[in-house]
């Protein structure tokens, strides 16, 4: 199922049900008064937030959706029911815009839900209209339509810590070691064209897919996904073995985040601004320790929080899972 985290669509509250003209009709009660009932109301339309990321691509084949219309009034004074409330279920981490208003929702826990547009109010039955001076009315009253709009859903995912780093940097493989979670790996770049998520004891891990140079400017998988990373309480940026210069690589992403920042005007609290660690991958491909030292000491220069891991090797992912349980234990 293709990944999407933006849509347009149409919505409508549901439209109220109509009053009814109608009469007592009883065997020895010849002239009957007005009996008509009042229609119910249309259902109101909500949004709800739920912890699926995956939901909206549900809703590819479908771009409109309404709320129940109320029922018409009866006979006999009956009342007609009001139509059943549409709940639209979207992810955590959704801004739904309505376009023609500008007015917007934030769903930022899951179960939180907003009425965004209001039902119509059902019509009156003519035994509404019933006074001392008027015992035979023949009036009724129409429903009211329900509230209308376009709107636009955008998705930034949340996450407890995201995997960042150049493609290929094996973060969907780390991903898929700590969490199951069995995402799509490939021995190329941008093998994750989509994000993908994982439940790391009651943590969710989002692995975002690589960043290269000039992301911030809308190169290779450009800021769409650097847009993901944005609710991401902290990083874990990963940098391969594999690569000739692992302190430039590191450097270069670094970049393309305080890019994003300035861009935005977020340089105090940005995505540069973000707690993080940094994880040297595929150690198995560096046969020399003394140079796996090294490395460690050089990044250890600018951040303290430096691990090593191989995914053959179990002891050691079972350390780094630990020690990443400690450290998101402390962030806000």
């Amino acid at each position: 199922m293709a990944f999407v985290d933006e849509m347009k669509i149409e919505a409508s509250a549901g439209r109220g049900g109509d009053g009814v003209v109608r009469w007592r009709q009883e065997k020895f009660i010849p002239k009957g008064g007005p009996a008509g009932g009042d229609a119910g109301r249309g259902g109101n339309f909500y949004i709800q937030a739920v912890r699926d990321v995956h939901i909206l691509s549900r809703y590819k084949a479908k771009k409109s959706f309404s709320a129940e219309r109320g029922e018409d009034g009866g006979k006999k004074s009956f009342h007609g029911a009001n139509g059943e409330d549409f709940y639209l279920e979207l992810p955590v981490g959704s801004t739904i815009t309505n376009l023609e208003t500008d007015e917007s929702w934030q769903l930022t826990e899951e179960g939180q839900k907003f009425m965004i547009l209001k039902g119509g109010y059902g019509g009156f039955g003519n035994e509404h209209f019933k006074s001392s001076t008027n015992t035979t009315p023949k009036e009724s009253r129409m429903g009211v339509e329900g509230e209308k709009g376009n709107f636009k859903i955008e998705l930034e995912l949340f996450a407890d810590v995201g995997f960042i780093g150049l493609p290929n940097a094996g973060k969907t493989s780390l991903l898929n070691s700590l969490t199951n979670a069995g995402a799509r790996v490939g021995d190329y770049a941008f093998t994750t064209l989509d994000p993908n998520l994982g439940n790391f004891y009651g943590y969710i891990i989002a692995d975002i897919p690589g960043i290269i140079e000039g992301a911030s400017e809308g190169k290779g998988l450009g800021v769409k996904f650097l847009r993901h990373i944005k609710r991401t309480k902290m990083f874990a940026h990963l940098v391969s073995f594999e690569n000739p210069n692992m302190l430039k690589s590191y450097k270069e992403i670094r970049r393309e985040l305080e890019k994003y920042d300035k861009n935005l005007n977020l340089e105090e609290e940005g995505l540069s601004k973000k707690d993080e660690i940094i994880i040297l991958t595929k150690t198995d491909v560096m046969e020399d320790q003394k140079i796996i030292d090294k490395k460690i000491k050089d990044f250890k220069k600018i951040n303290k929080n430096v691990f090593i891991i191989s995914l053959f090797d179990d002891k050691m992912v079972k350390k780094f899972s630990d020690e990443l349980i400690k450290i998101l234990k402390k962030v806000k």
